[in-house]
């Protein structure tokens, strides 16, 4: 069960994040941030770390511009985290089951946090006519009054009254429509891949797939790496004598995509430097006759 010292922790995180979010401080305003901090609280991060991260990848495609609302990925975040932990919650299915619901629904929260700003905003309109600069001040920072709540209440509301009902389906998702439940597992397992799937439609991937494979390779590189200094460390934990690590299982393929990214990026920046030098030489033929 979730504790009321947790209830009060978490509610407090999805109201600071949210302010960090209208401010120039937008680190912690990140799924992956928040998820971080939900795991610690419920003291489970690499769930929190797993459900935040994959938030972030969820919605890496999405943007939102001037003042239109969006998703709120970090409370859901929060709750999938939660919930996850407390009541033993497959962490892909509490993705897909709450975490993405949960953070559509709080769309409409966020409206409403924004509306409720608007009455501070003609306050300071008439104390601007009045030159009263403190007031503007005060009023301006009353502004975080309305936007921490609005995440923090619907935060603690369905920590505090909502474990019944997650409980429930739950216990639904998992007996009588497990089925469902296991659709909802792969399909948080998914979501990652979805929300990058749309951001690459908005870069210019077809200039730049050499950066793809470059950071593709990097990954692999990165997970040899990773798995031989744990080998590494394991052996000297064990003082296994006549230890030696493979740290040569690098293979060709690897060291040659990273060749065709050096080669494609040099042909790249050669080109464009060509293409600049020929543009200005006209420009200066053009200038002699």
């Amino acid at each position: 069960m979730i504790g009321a010292l947790q209830i009060l922790l978490l509610s407090l995180v999805a109201a600071f994040t949210v302010v960090c979010g209208q401010n120039w401080w937008q680190t912690a305003n990140q799924p992956v941030f928040v998820g971080l901090a939900a795991g610690v609280i419920m003291g489970d991060p690499a769930t929190g770390m797993f459900i935040g991260g994959s938030m972030q990848l969820t919605v890496l495609g999405i943007g939102t511009f001037g003042g239109s609302s969006h998703i709120d990925a970090n409370t859901g975040s929060i709750i999938a985290t939660a919930f996850s932990v407390a009541l033993g919650m497959d962490p892909s299915q509490a993705l897909a089951a709450i975490a993405v619901p949960v953070a559509a629904i709080l769309t409409v929260v966020d409206v409403l946090g924004r509306f409720c700003n608007t009455f501070f905003q003609h306050r300071i309109d008439t104390m601007i006519e009045r030159e009263d600069y403190a007031g503007i001040e005060r009023n301006f920072l009353y502004g975080i009054i309305p936007w921490a709540l609005s995440r923090a209440l619907p935060t603690a509301l369905a920590l505090a009254f909502g474990q019944g009902v997650v409980q429930s389906l739950m216990d639904i998702l998992n007996g009588p429509l497990a089925w469902l439940g296991t659709g909802l597992g792969v399909a948080g397992a998914v979501l990652p891949a979805v929300g990058f799937a749309i951001l690459l439609r908005y870069l210019p991937v077809r200039e730049n797939w050499h950066y793809l494979v470059f950071g593709f390779v990097v990954t692999i590189f990165f997970n040899y790496l990773f798995t031989n200094v744990k080998s590494m460390g394991t052996a000297v934990a064990g003082a296994v004598e006549g230890f030696s690590g493979n740290f040569i299982g690098l293979p060709m393929l690897g060291i040659a995509l990273v060749g065709l990214f050096l080669a494609v990026s040099h042909y790249k920046t050669t080109s464009g430097r060509t293409a600049s030098q020929d543009a200005a030489q006209e420009g200066d033929d053009d200038d002699e006759l």
